[in-house]
């Protein structure tokens, strides 16, 4: 069981549920966010129309969540406006990758560190890192030391570290593939396990589920199977038992009504998870009205609509375990 300060458990407190588990937002989203409200509108998207989006997102939906993730660089103004009770986790890398050199390597927002991170208020530093486990030694080696420096960032400020990982096969251009879904769980799994190791400083896994949903019997439209469900569940039980830490969902894109049939799976599989953090599954579809119409609309949309997503979300997490089982305060 890893052992975290008192000053990292009160973070993990300001983070979850009275019943310890993680029911976060997330609207660290920048590039892709752009792209979609200029998409809406049918105009560039600027910099006021993105931070207000994340504005509208944070009053409207942090009543219902137990802590939102955002990113420095246009999402500060957003946790000015959160719930009084809304715990805040900050991302620390830049949008996407450095696609200067191969390997998706990482890439640090240049003006941001731990210390800061602590002194804008949050509870815990975010860091995401695209990881492929067949790639190259010698590239993620590289990524490996990245996430050592950044977790031990992180125990200096006295700050939970919530890594991000997001894999991906370095042979298969197309993460959507039929081709991918059939190697993705290995790749999940491998992942999950390095990161796991004591080394990296790692508090929380944010982790994708371990299959794509559109490839599993029941839910794959036109798609082949992959996957049935009793395979599907298999598999979010061997993730649980993969990793001593505590782990919590991404939402990677699936619609809410997915996201939910994924959560509702792990539970039936018996898996030890701790909660979600969970972004476009629960506000992508604001974007049009809020960027086509009006602030307003939008705000109406998230008012009901996304108030709806993130309460049944909730209530899919009525089989999530609590992060205290899995972490000890030291005396």
């Amino acid at each position: 069981m890893k052992t975290i300060s008192a000053a990292v458990a009160k973070h993990m407190e300001n983070l979850s549920t009275t019943d310890g588990v993680i029911s976060a937002l997330a609207i660290d989203q920048r590039g892709s966010l752009k792209k979609m409200l200029a998409d809406a509108a049918n105009k560039p998207a600027d910099e006021t129309t993105i931070v207000d989006f994340k504005k509208a997102i944070s009053s409207e939906l942090t009543p219902y969540a137990s802590s939102i993730l955002t990113d420095p660089e246009y999402g500060l103004p957003a946790t000015k406006v959160r719930d009084k009770n809304c715990g805040l986790l900050l991302s620390y890398e830049k949008t996407g990758y450095d696609t200067t050199e191969p390997g998706r390597m990482p890439d640090l927002i240049a003006n941001q560190s731990g210390l800061r991170i602590k002194n804008e208020g949050g509870d815990a530093i975010k860091f995401l890192v695209y990881y492929d486990p067949d790639e190259g030694q010698e590239i993620n080696d590289k990524k490996q030391a990245f996430v050592e420096r950044v977790g031990a960032e992180a125990k200096a400020n006295e700050l939970p570290l919530f890594l991000e990982v997001l894999t991906y096969d370095a042979n298969i251009p197309d993460a959507k593939s039929e081709e991918f879904a059939k190697v993705k769980a290995d790749k999940v799994l491998k992942t999950m396990k390095e990161f796991s190791k004591p080394e990296y400083g790692v508090t929380v896994l944010k982790v994708e589920i371990p299959f794509n949903i559109k490839f599993v019997e029941g839910f794959n439209g036109d798609n082949n199977v992959v996957y049935t469900q009793e395979e599907a569940k298999n598999l979010l039980k061997k993730q649980s038992e993969i990793t001593d830490l505590p782990y919590i969902f991404l939402s990677a894109g699936v619609t809410s009504e997915e996201f939910i049939a994924e959560i509702k799976m792990a539970e039936a599989a018996g898996a030890d998870f701790n909660g979600v953090l969970c972004g476009r599954a629960t506000w992508k579809p604001a974007i049009k009205p809020f960027a086509a119409e009006s602030e307003k609309a939008g705000r109406k949309w998230l008012a009901t609509h996304g108030k709806e997503n993130i309460e049944n979300l909730n209530e899919a997490l009525k089989g999530a375990k609590s992060w205290r089982d899995k972490l000890e305060v030291a005396e």
